[in-house]
């Protein structure tokens, strides 16, 4: 920032207190003190040093004083054994308030039926899980680090972790990653049930939000490719086509064209939407719980074979997962079903979790949409998932869940449902057919996830290096960034 002309500069008004000297007046001081011309010409050499280092040492000052160019920088430093931040740093958009604190605080207005308070609170976990609910079904001493939590919480819980992350940054001109803290989720949720709301009811807190970002200088300078945001619902509650249909129209919306979005549920044919896990309750607070919970399900007995929570759809001709209570109810005791109709199994995991941890195997049937929150309570608890739909996995946790079909083959079971349909393969024959050795093995490999698969408890994450689905996400976004960048 350059001062007014015929104003003195800082550098001058600080050397003013430190006028030069008179050398001709030196070297009469000189004579009359006897000193020698080698020492007259010594201190000379000595006065023009420190001057010189004085004048460098004032523009060093006045350049830091009135820099006004970039903020500091803040970063928390990173421990020895935890990823560095050598992919980027992350900064967090400190948006109005409507766009998530007020919504937070409309918490009851959040369902047409009932309040959403509980649901959202202790920063997207929910309520701790009752004592007595859990008791006798984990070990004592990890019975704080489960939750209530809500399956459509993500974007709270992104949030929270993100201002405590040790890449963030508070300057924008040092962030190679933008975060969004939008919570959308909420904002469209409010009204997909209701009768009353109209589609532009529907978008305009989304539409607001992107007129807020246009004022901000890194959205317009990069047109949002090093944005991201997480999205607490499925994808498609954000692409309606048209003013009849379902759910809003965010992520058509121009501003959205190259943001990554971090999702429950993605689109498989939108490089943009990025599948994570869904919420599920456990939250561990550290590495050694969550080495203490894989020991626990590693070495569980598991007296069910095959277990399916969840409801058939009557309403749904043909409906799959009715085929499936019924394939379930002849097979006898090897098979468990926990009825989740009329929300019965909801936010509370006792039944669901007790089912789990006493099976080798879970159907994984698609939900109201592709995916379901049972598959990562099922893997969590240590049993296999069947899956009956490609999309329902395969083609959405590519972070967290191997694809490729040998790989796959390693952690889940994969039946073509027409196969299950037309009578061709019973799933109880083909679970029955897969021998111990191989069973054990995909256990193990199951049980290896976990980490990857929880939200950790502790706003640092969890020690030792240890990745939660978090940590994956981010270090996958800042990965991609930084790859957009040396292709640009």
């Amino acid at each position: 920032m350059s001062p007014r002309s015929g104003t003195p500069t800082p550098e001058t008004r600080l050397l003013n207190k430190f006028p030069s000297p008179d050398l001709s007046g030196k070297v009469a001081v000189f004579q009359s003190l006897h000193f020698t011309s080698r020492h007259g010409a010594l201190l000379i050499l000595t006065v023009l040093s420190l001057q010189i280092l004085l004048f460098l040492s004032t523009r060093s000052i006045a350049a830091r004083l009135f820099d006004f160019r970039r903020p500091s920088v803040a970063v928390a430093p990173a421990p020895a054994t935890e990823v560095s931040c050598d992919s980027g740093l992350i900064y967090v958009y400190e948006i109005p308030p409507k766009f998530n604190k007020e919504l937070i605080n409309d918490c009851s207005g959040l369902n047409p039926w009932i309040s959403r308070c509980g649901a959202i609170s202790n920063g997207g976990f929910g309520p701790p899980a009752a004592a007595a609910d859990l008791a006798r079904i984990v070990p004592d001493s990890l019975l704080n680090s489960w939750f209530s939590t809500d399956q459509f919480t993500a974007e709270l819980i992104f949030h929270r972790r993100l201002l405590a992350h040790r890449c963030r940054t508070l300057n924008p001109y040092a962030a190679s990653a933008f975060y969004i803290p939008f919570y959308a989720g909420l904002a469209v949720g409010k009204h997909l049930w209701s009768s009353t709301s109209t589609s532009e009811e529907r978008d305009s807190t989304c539409a607001d939000l992107l007129r807020w970002m246009d004022s901000q200088f890194p959205w317009r300078k990069s047109g949002g490719w090093d944005h991201f945001i997480t999205l607490g619902r499925i994808t498609w509650d954000f692409r309606r086509s048209n003013d009849r249909d379902w759910g809003g129209s965010f992520l058509y919306m121009q501003g959205m064209a190259n943001v990554t979005r971090l999702l429950i549920e993605r689109n498989p044919w939108d490089e943009h939407d990025v599948g994570i896990p869904y919420p599920i309750g456990f939250h561990p607070r550290s590495a050694a719980e969550v080495r203490a919970w894989q020991a626990f399900v590693k070495n569980r007995p598991r007296s069910t074979l095959i277990s399916f929570a969840g409801a058939a759809r009557v309403s749904v001709k043909d409906d799959f997962r009715g085929l499936l209570l019924s394939e379930c109810a002849g097979a006898g005791s090897a098979c468990r079903a926990v009825d989740c109709s009329e929300g019965r199994c909801g936010n509370r995991s006792a039944e669901t979790l007790s089912l789990f941890l006493d099976s080798v195997f879970c159907l994984q049937p698609r939900g109201d949409s592709f995916t379901r929150r049972s598959m990562f309570d099922c893997m969590v608890a240590g049993a296999i998932p069947v899956i009956f739909w490609r999309r329902s996995a395969y083609e959405q946790y590519t972070w967290y869940l191997s694809a490729e079909e040998e790989e796959a083959g390693e952690w889940s079971v994969f039946i073509d449902r027409r196969e299950v349909r037309s009578g061709a393969v019973s799933v109880r024959g083909l679970l029955d057919g897969i021998g111990e050795e191989k069973v054990r093995k995909m256990r193990e490999r199951v049980v290896s996830l976990i980490p990857k698969l929880v939200y950790a408890g502790a706003e640092r994450g969890l020690d030792e290096g240890m990745e939660d689905a978090f940590e994956v996400a981010v270090q996958g976004v800042l990965r991609r960034f930084q790859g957009k960048r040396y292709r640009r």
